[in-house]
């Protein structure tokens, strides 16, 4: 079975999600961000790997090299790009998509915390919705700008970068 590797990249670690050819999740694992680590995790794979999803950040240039040298199939996605396919996917697997319904279980039973806990959510869900519009709108003008199109076809760059 080939499986697909998702990497989410921090400076000490990075959290690996492995899916099967349906979707599903294999295995899940955290390692250190070194190329080394990363390699011998994949290697140690009972599956082939068709493909290794890297999220673009400050090292990702480097774990891009690293582990296509070492014959993996390296795919760097824009940060804001893999947020917008989330978004439409009908079952999201974020683990902190729960987040509003966590806030409002911790809160429950105790008057003021969920008196305190409803405007911030409010006020929340109104940000991301005016974040989501301007994102857009930086989408759409990249889109129409020769210079941001060009320089999106570096891995890595999208439209807020470009």
């Amino acid at each position: 079975m080939n499986v697909f590797i998702g990497m989410d990249v921090s400076l000490a670690s990075t959290a690996i999600c492995v899916l099967g050819e349906r979707g599903r999740i294999v295995k899940e694992a955290e390692v250190a961000s070194e190329p080394e680590a990363l390699v011998a995790f994949l290697r140690g794979l009972d599956h082939e790997t068709a493909v290794v999803g890297l999220e673009a950040g400050p090292l990702s240039q480097w774990l891009h090299k690293e582990l296509s040298d070492a014959g993996f199939t390296v795919m760097l996605m824009e940060t804001r790009q893999v947020k917008g396919a989330l978004k439409v996917m009908p079952i999201k697997t974020d683990r902190r998509d729960v987040f509003e319904a966590r806030v409002r279980e911790l809160a429950e039973g105790n008057a003021m915390l969920e008196a305190a806990v409803a405007p911030i959510l409010r006020a929340r869900t109104a940000l991301r919705t005016e974040l989501a519009q301007l994102e857009k709108l930086v989408r759409d003008l990249a889109a129409k700008d020769p210079a941001c199109q060009l320089m999106m076809t570096m891995p890595g760059v999208g439209a807020v970068i470009a």
